[in-house]
């Protein structure tokens, strides 16, 4: 009986396959835990492939991604984990997959698209197919970026720069995409694009001296001296980074675009010589001073000079003794020069004298080009 038992315990030996560890095998899962996977694999013992055997990611619940009667492959780990089963590995044999995928893409300089999957102090993780590529902090962008946390969990495209897996280094690239792409966008910009067109952008950046907008493949200034047909002390108090806004190209020298919010059709000089024309009555702001005058703007873009002598009838020494930044005042035009827009005004025309004999004074109108 004992040399019957012996025999059918040979013949089922003979029948079971003999593995090797580094082989791939294939099995049926005959049970799943949270943290491990049974497999039956055609051999005298079953296989386990472990949670960390299975993917990267922590923590993951294995009942949610495998279930009693799948049929999967794996990679053999050890033929004996020391326990009389075979230990068995998932993500190495996707990454052998995925190292080879990678040197595909490298070879023909495929845009991959991957999730990622670590923010690294010098860069970032992607992971293809349970292959890691590393993108380094200056690859991710075609600008500096300090903080690369946004890139958390978003999907990216880049391209394999170096594939060298024996060495554990397979560098990624995003940058070159970027720059290539922005190039292609530069060009079809620049054939759309003439001077006097109007275009919606986007500010990127604020300055002292002016505003720079993202046309959508070049940057446009917005200078200071064009944000409004009025005077503009801040751009940082009226632009914001990130606001959409549509402005005029004034010119284009190579790759320059310069830009304007001076629309012709708000030019407030466009009626200026009916609504400033000498005699007129008018009421303004006081919007600077000097010692020979005050500046007194009538409308945004529309300053008019009030000499010291025309402030009143009686001795001024310098316009700061009787007069304030923001006052509003009342003055007549007494003169109206439209090609060099320049206006001049009266308070003392307006003291107690009739319009017809009012006693004014020659004023010098080039002291406000002077001033400005």
């Amino acid at each position: 009986m004992s040399e019957q038992l012996n025999e059918f315990e040979q013949m089922l030996e003979e029948s079971l396959k003999t593995i090797r560890t580094g082989e791939i095998v294939t099995g049926k899962v005959i049970d799943v835990k949270e943290d491990e996977i049974v497999l039956n694999i055609g051999y005298k013992s079953d296989g386990i492939i472990p949670r960390n055997e299975y993917t990267n990611e922590s923590g993951v619940d294995l009942t949610t991604v495998v279930k009693v009667g799948d049929e999967m492959e794996a990679k053999v780990v050890k033929v004996n984990d020391g326990e009389g089963q075979v230990a068995l590995s998932y993500k190495r044999l996707a990454a052998d997959r995925g190292n080879r995928r990678l040197e595909e893409a490298f070879n023909n300089q495929e845009v991959l698209t991957a999730k990622v999957a670590q923010v690294l102090d010098g860069g970032l993780s992607v992971v293809v197919e349970e292959s890691r590529v590393f993108i380094p902090a200056s690859l991710v962008s075609d600008s500096f970026e300090r903080d690369l946390s946004k890139y958390a969990g978003q999907d990216i495209e880049f391209v394999i720069t170096e594939f060298n897996p024996r060495r554990r280094r397979i560098i990624g690239d995003r940058k070159q995409l970027m720059v290539a792409r922005k190039a292609e966008m530069q060009k079809a910009l620049f054939e759309r694009i003439q001077v006097g067109d109007r275009v919606e952008g986007v500010v990127k950046n604020v300055t002292e001296f002016g505003a720079f907008i993202d046309l959508g493949g070049a940057d446009g200034l917005l200078h200071i001296s064009e944000m409004s047909w009025g005077r503009v002390e801040n751009p940082k108090k009226v632009f914001k980074t990130g606001e959409t806004l549509t402005t005029m190209i004034k010119d284009i020298n190579g790759e320059k675009i310069a830009l304007s919010l001076k629309f012709p059709e708000a030019n407030p000089w466009a009626d200026a010589a009916s609504k400033y024309a000498a005699g007129n009555v008018v009421v303004g702001r006081v919007a600077r001073m000097t010692d020979f005058g005050a500046f007194v703007e009538l409308e945004p873009g529309v300053d008019a000079l009030l000499h010291v002598s025309q402030i009143s009838r009686e001795h001024v020494e310098k316009p700061s003794d009787v007069l304030s930044i923001g006052q509003e005042i009342e003055a007549r035009i007494v003169d109206f020069n439209e090609e060099g827009r320049k206006i001049s005004l009266s308070m003392k025309a307006l003291q107690n004298q009739p319009a017809a004999d009012a006693d004014v004074a020659d004023v010098d109108i080039d002291a406000m080009s002077a001033e400005e």
